[in-house]
Parts: structure tokens; sequence; C-alpha cells
């Protein structure tokens, strides 16, 4: 099985935030994971109680950055028992001491992590501590994170605080968080959230992220080919109905489910929703004009990867939001297509194609 994979095209629309990487710039996921693995084993490696919690106290800064994007600073400057509210899953990064009240920012987190920070503070180390329990130096605490990454054999400027900042945003991106959803999370600001047909409101955006990072904590692959966006209207027929909805990158998606359906899922104009396509489904048409398809859903995208079994070979696209779309075509399909990464495709589905999920 051969994998192409080029420096993805369309970096501008990541510029925000960060443009992603050519090979090797950021840790990737497995990279990310491995880095984690490693500070767990340092901090639980000390046979001294007070060593280990020392440790556990960086790990827990690592943590909330790999899985936050917050800065170092954001992270140092929490106070754990009053800025992470396990009850909603949510950590407040509140911004400079002089407006800490003004634009307080929230960053959903897992139900997993969560309750390790929780399990975590409940040491008398951190209950104890004269000053916050995040109060470290931050040059000791680069220190770490350059030794951790190193001790993986990367090279240390990966392992530094900024650089894993940056991965999680590419990790949130490839996983198809809305850009503007990872704008907000990650402290940037966002484009105008307001299309011809809906608005997104703050709560609308961290309904979003909460999405997003409860399935990646599960590691739902069959979110793969998923648009998150809200409804904006519902045409019903005799038995069956028409629901488009408006995504957070601005795409439309429609499909047609049956009047049952629609009752039994409760949906009304205005609220959240996921749209999930099969990659089977999904048809590839080449060339940057809009093509003369029945399909009611067509987007426009680049080519970025391509991977060629013996029987399929898989598509990955990439919209002109971010977003990642995956198609899988019989690799004899392929060859008479003979499509190669960096092309601009569209890639269309049938309303029939379309799943509709309530979270």
């Amino acid at each position: 099985m051969t994998d192409h994979t080029p420096m993805p095209p369309g970096t501008r629309h990541h510029g925000r935030i960060v443009s992603i990487p050519e090979e090797g710039r950021c840790l990737d996921l497995v990279q990310l994971d491995r880095l984690e693995q490693a500070f767990r084993e340092w901090a639980a490696g000390s046979p001294r109680a007070d060593v280990r919690a020392a440790r556990r106290r960086i790990l827990m800064v690592f943590l909330l950055i790999r899985y936050t994007g917050a800065k170092l600073n954001e992270v140092l400057a929490l106070n754990p028992f009053e800025d992470i509210d396990p009850g909603r899953r949510v950590v407040v990064f509140r911004g400079e001491e002089a407006a800490r009240e003004a634009h307080p920012r929230e960053v959903q987190i897992s139900e997993t992590l969560s309750r390790e920070i929780q399990a975590a503070l409940a040491d008398p180390f951190f209950t104890k501590a004269a000053k916050s329990p995040l109060d470290v130096d931050p040059g000791f605490v680069r220190r770490k994170f350059y030794d951790r990454a190193q001790a993986c054999g990367f090279p240390k400027r990966l392992g530094g605080p900024e650089m894993i900042r940056k991965a999680r945003a590419v990790e949130l991106i490839r996983g198809n968080m809305p850009l503007p959803a990872v704008q907000q999370m990650m402290g940037h600001s966002t484009p105008n959230l307001t299309f011809s047909y809906v608005t997104f409101s703050p709560d609308d955006m961290r309904q979003v992220a909460r999405v997003f990072i409860e399935r990646e904590a599960s590691r739902r692959t069959s979110a793969r080919n998923s648009f998150f966006g809200k409804i904006h209207a519902i045409e019903r027929g005799d038995i069956q109905t028409r629901v488009v909805l408006t995504t957070v990158g601005g795409h439309s998606v429609t499909t047609v489910i049956t009047n049952d359906s629609v009752a039994r899922l409760a949906l009304k104009e205005g609220g959240l929703i996921t749209a999930e396509v099969k990659a089977p489904w999904v048809i590839l048409l080449r060339g940057k004009e809009a093509p003369a398809s029945s399909a009611e859903n067509r987007f426009s995208g680049v080519v970025e990867r391509i991977t060629e079994g013996k029987v399929n070979t898989e598509y990955t696209v990439r919209l002109t939001d971010g977003t990642a779309v995956c198609a899988v075509v019989s690799t004899e399909s392929a060859r008479c297509m003979a499509l190669r990464p960096g092309e601009p495709v569209w890639a269309v589905f049938n309303c029939f194609a379309v799943v509709l999920h309530v979270e």
C-alpha cells in the first residue's frame, strides 16, 4: 500500500492560528501520544512521594497545553481549584492579571482529563500549596519539556510549549473541528460567524468544541466525514422531509429523511446537528469549475492524500474551509481518474447518502 503525502495545499485558510506544517515541523498524533506517555512514566518514576507529586504538577501543565492549546503563561496563571470546572468540563482562562475578569475564555476538555485533574488536585501536595499549585518557573517547565522530548528521540524544540500548542491546533484541524471553533479555543480572533442563513453564538461554538473533544477522547472513527452545523431549513413532504444545515465553515449540506425520523430526532430550525456521509458515497470530479451534477451536495477542494490499495483507493480532499473529506473508490477507477495530490476536485454526494445525528 502506497501513501502519497505532500505538504497540504491551501494553508492560507489556517493562517490565523498556524500554518499546517511541512513534514516534521511539529509533532503528529502518534508522536504527541508518545510524548504524553513519556511524561506519565517520568511523573510516576521516582520512589519519593514528594518528587512524584512535583513531577505530576509538570505533567498537569503539559496535559493542559496538550489538550487546550493554551499558552504556557496562561496555564501557569491558572488557579485549578477555581478555574477548572469539573461539572461543565471547562478550563477558564482569564487573560492578563489586570483584566482577569474582563474577557475569560472557556475551553472544553474531555471527561477523562477532567477526572484525572481532579484526582491529582486531591493530593495534599496541591491542597496545601501556599500559592497556586501551578505557580512554577516558566524556564524550569521549558527545560522539563525539552528533556521529555529528547528522551523520546525528538528534537528538543519540538517539545517546547509553543510547539505543543501548534501541534494541538494542527491535530484539531486534521480531526475536522471547524476552523472558527479551533480559533476560538486557541484564543485567536475568529472570522465572522454570521453567514447569510445562520448565526453561531458563543454557546453554539462551545457546543461544537464539546462534541469534537468528546469524540476525540473516545476515538470515534465514524465521524470522519462529518459536518457539524445548525439546521437552516426543514421542508416537510407527505412521506419525507428535506433538511438543510449550514456548517460553521459556511457550507450547506442537504439531506432527505423520513417524516418519522424528523419527529424521532425532534429536529427544529436553529438546532445543532451532525451530518455524516460514508466515504464510498462520496464521488470525486476533477476540475475547478462547479460540475453539472444532480447531487445536491457539492464541495470544492484539493486532493491532499492518496492511499492506494490492491482493491480500493482512499482519497482525502481538503475543502476550502479546512474540512477534510474522505472518498473511497475502486483502485481500477482511481487509475482511470489518474488524480494527483494538489489537483482541484469537487467532492459530491447525494442527499440520500447523508445520515443525521443529534448529539
